[in-house]
């Protein structure tokens, strides 16, 4: 057992990563500014991690062994660009400089799979499908740079040489689990709306996760941490299916022709995101799908 601090942890994923991590036997410290923390959770704080100084005090109170770092203003277009610019950077720096100076032996730090650009108003060609890590990123609206710098926050500081070990992990479009009885999604539209309406899980590739498969990868990806061969990784965690009735091959095309070549690689149910990496690194599968899950 270890005490791990978990940033943003009243988030749609925070919770399940609270909860994951509790019954994992990990002593779980929740940091947020708004309330909903979980009661897994052994102590809460609310913290305004973009001030530097309240971060190292937040880390300095507890002494963490671990820290994930999931706070961010946590959709595109929610905010003025310069607010999510500011406020997701500020936060991915204090965090990291905070766990390197106190001497956090692992960090997590969250990204999003919207750094690979899809979307983009000028069309976008993906260079092969399912994405993977070794894809390159190509942002184009704020938040996606904003996660972008945080990954590349992450690694600069890996890169330096702390004894600290970290990772980044993009989950995809995360479902909560009160959302498969019928509550609103992030976008405000529910599941069963997204799969009879495609034309609103195109946005995100129809990618997803169940909230319990991100906060079991969490636990899996700490306790990997310090035997993976390189420090600063980059993990896509998503489910092991789309969250469509038709194969990708046929629906990304529809909406997004310029894909039709690359989707024809997504046979059966196959997603548009690899979680391969994850699952030869660290042993993690996502065990949920929309098909068992759905009330």
């Amino acid at each position: 057992m270890s005490r791990v601090l978990v940033t943003g942890s009243a988030g749609r994923l925070g919770r399940s990563v609270v909860g994951a991590l509790a019954a994992a036997g990990h002593e779980v410290i929740g940091v947020d500014t708004a309330p909903g923390t979980p009661r897994d959770a052994a102590e809460t704080l609310p913290a305004d991690l973009t001030d530097l100084g309240e971060a190292h005090s937040a880390l300095a109170r507890f002494r963490p062994e671990a820290v994930v770092h999931l706070a961010a203003i946590a959709v595109p277009f929610g905010r003025t660009d310069a607010t999510i610019f500011r406020v997701n950077t500020q936060l991915a720096f204090n965090v990291c400089a905070a766990s390197v100076a106190l001497g956090v032996e692992r960090l997590v730090v969250a990204s999003s799979p919207t750094v690979m650009g899809y979307g983009a108003p000028g069309g976008w060609v993906p260079d092969r499908l399912p994405l993977d890590e070794e894809h390159p990123p190509r942002p184009w609206n704020v938040y996606s740079l904003s996660k972008l710098v945080a990954e590349q926050t992450m690694q600069a500081f890996a890169r330096a040489g702390s004894g600290t070990r970290m990772a980044a992990v993009r989950p995809c479009f995360v479902v909560a689990p009160e959302e498969w009885d019928g509550a609103p999604t992030q976008s405000g539209h529910t599941l069963r709306e997204r799969l009879d309406r495609p034309e609103i899980g195109s946005v995100s590739l129809f990618n997803y996760l169940d909230a319990r498969d991100a906060g079991e990868f969490v636990d899996a990806l700490l306790a990997r941490l310090p035997d993976l061969e390189r420090n600063g990784e980059v993990f896509f965690a998503g489910a092991g299916d789309a969250l469509a009735r038709e194969p990708l091959a046929e629906l990304l095309p529809r909406f997004f022709p310029e894909t039709k070549e690359a989707a024809a690689a997504l046979t059966g149910t196959a997603p548009a995101f690899s979680s391969a990496k994850a699952e030869r690194l660290l042993g993690w599968s996502a065990k949920r799908s929309w098909r068992t899950e759905l009330a």
